[in-house]
């Protein structure tokens, strides 16, 4: 008689909302138990119905303390991502996110990269002084030097350009290819031919979703999308203090993740508690601790 292996359960992907102020909401999440951060803050001087208008000249002082709970619940291998924006006032750029930079970095954060946020579809417009604003910040920051990172879940394809290169190599550009040393432009360009894809750049060229009607700065789902593919796997948990219309959780949630999302308005809590629920993904009720 052969033996019954037993069935393999599958795990329940949890969705928790939270509703309230990040720095308080934040207490409830234990330590070291978040993978992934991914979060689009108020910007200084911007949605000031919703969330309040924080000056630049108090954002810092606004944002350390949420700040210091997101570096407590972080586990020491995630990321936190950082969706910011610096303000033109007085004909000349806030310094409010440099600033930033460095008080997160006294904090006790890593500045470990930058991505740049091209938005395919900005807003056309004119001014006196400069054109139109077509990229965000996309800031990471880490506890650790060391952290978790699919590089792999994130590759593009690498198109027919090694083969054009190959073809108009110039006289120059075939000793290089030929050199024997690993510095620079005499890497080995034939190593690409062949390759199906490659890694991306430090730079994403998303299209904003300006028919969102549900909230005013909601950013496009393929960007939550690509930092959860980056930096987590399936069951991981990620977490958006300042959740908004839910576009991370519920990216999070389709990807088989975990989430946590938090926000002060209680009409945009209970418009992603209706639909996650249309959705029939689980959600949990706020019980974490």
């Amino acid at each position: 008689m052969k033996s019954l292996k037993p069935k393999k359960l599958m795990k329940t992907i949890e969705t928790k909302i939270l509703q309230g102020d990040s720095k308080k909401e934040l207490k409830k999440l234990k330590d070291n138990s978040i993978d992934l951060i991914v979060t689009s803050p108020p910007y200084a001087d911007r949605r000031k119905k919703t969330y309040g208008g924080v000056k630049p000249e108090k954002y810092i002082e606004w944002f350390l303390p949420i700040s210091s709970e997101l570096l407590r619940v972080l586990k020491p291998t995630g990321t936190f991502i950082l969706n910011i924006k610096e303000k033109a006032e007085k004909g000349e750029r806030h310094t409010y996110v440099i600033e930033l930079i460095l008080a997160l970095k006294n904090q006790g954060w890593l500045w470990t990269e930058e991505f740049i946020w091209h938005k395919r579809n900005s807003y056309p417009g004119k001014w006196p002084n400069r054109f139109r604003d077509s990229w965000e910040r996309l800031l990471q920051f880490n506890k650790e030097k060391k952290f978790n990172m699919y590089q792999d879940a994130v590759k593009v394809p690498v198109g027919d350009w090694a083969k054009k290169r190959l073809n108009n190599l110039s006289s120059i550009d075939k000793k290089r290819d030929n050199a024997k040393n690993n510095s620079g432009f005499s890497k080995n360009i034939s190593n690409w031919v062949g390759r199906k894809t490659v890694y991306p750049t430090n730079v994403l060229h998303l299209a904003t979703e300006c028919s969102n009607k549900q909230h005013s700065a909601a950013f496009p789902r393929s960007l939550p999308e690509w930092f959860i593919k980056l930096f987590t796997k399936k069951n991981d948990w990620v977490l958006d203090p300042f959740v908004g219309s839910g576009t991370t959780i519920e990216v999070a949630s389709k990807m088989q993740r975990n989430s946590i999302g938090i926000d002060i308005v209680p009409e945009y809590v209970e418009m992603i508690k209706s639909k996650i629920q249309e959705k029939r993904y689980t959600l949990f009720e706020p019980t974490i601790k």
